[in-house]
């Protein structure tokens, strides 16, 4: 996630070669005594330990519900407003940075979140290691790190190997939306989804990213609109939102 108002999270670093694809680089953070306390005490409760084989939903949420993945939740107040407005749905938060974590685990506490459950942990590998092949509902990944400088786009989240391992795992009509506050990455995300042929635009109409903005989909009503978004908007800047359905 980049500089959002639910604070500074870590950096989204793929290593796209054919050995190893990586999410994060894990940096260390200031903790506050609230975060540090509700790592200590809540990940316990809500926190779901790394392992290298596939989770049981159930188990892990304590019932049967449409799970959405959200990665690089950065803070976590995005993702605690949307599983407030959707309890019939169950959320599984992936993020490294320890602050954000603890920021996440104290908002489920606060608003009594029954549906959100966390892995610390590189998304890459919970996705290949703990999430089955056509068992998601949806995917989440908003305002990841645009890498602005052209020699950095490498280590842009969304290539196409990560797309195409993310759809793997959606079940046939579920979703992947991706937000972003940068226009380049707005068409590398479009470019790299269009590509993938498990996905189809979820935009009727839509075009190949580069010769219309049809491609883009208006915001959804479940995706908030944040504070550093809404200042940003105000200022004349932009915000794209790309969202793609697994095709049946």
């Amino acid at each position: 996630m980049q500089n959002t108002p639910e604070g500074d999270a870590p950096q989204e670093r793929p290593r796209l070669t054919t050995q190893s694809i990586r999410s994060f680089v894990l940096r260390q953070g200031r903790m506050s005594p609230a975060q540090t306390q509700a790592l200590e005490t809540l990940l316990p409760v809500y926190g779901i330990p790394y392992r290298e084989q596939s989770l049981d939903y159930g188990q892990a949420f304590g019932r049967a519900a449409p799970v959405i993945l959200e990665i690089g939740f950065g803070m976590g107040e995005t993702t605690a407003r949307i599983a407030a407005a959707m309890p019939e749905k169950n959320f599984l938060g992936l993020e490294v940075h320890a602050p954000g974590v603890g920021a996440l685990l104290k908002l489920i506490a606060e608003r009594e979140l029954k549906n959100v459950r966390v892995v610390q942990h590189d998304a890459v590998e919970v996705v290949q290691q703990m999430i089955a092949p056509d068992s998601l509902a949806g995917i989440h990944i908003f305002f990841p790190d645009p890498w602005p400088k052209a020699r950095h786009h490498k280590r842009r989240l969304v290539q196409p190997p990560f797309v195409k391992l993310l759809a793997s795992r959606l079940s046939p009509g579920g979703y992947l939306h991706c937000a972003t506050d940068w226009e380049h990455y707005a068409q590398q995300m479009l470019e790299v989804l269009s590509a993938e042929p498990q996905l189809a635009n979820s935009v009727a109409g839509s075009v190949p990213a580069g010769t219309s903005p049809d491609g883009y989909a208006p915001r959804p009503d479940y995706r908030p609109i944040t504070k550093f978004e809404n200042r940003g908007l105000k200022l004349g800047h932009g915000v794209w939102d790309v969202v793609f359905v697994r095709k049946s």
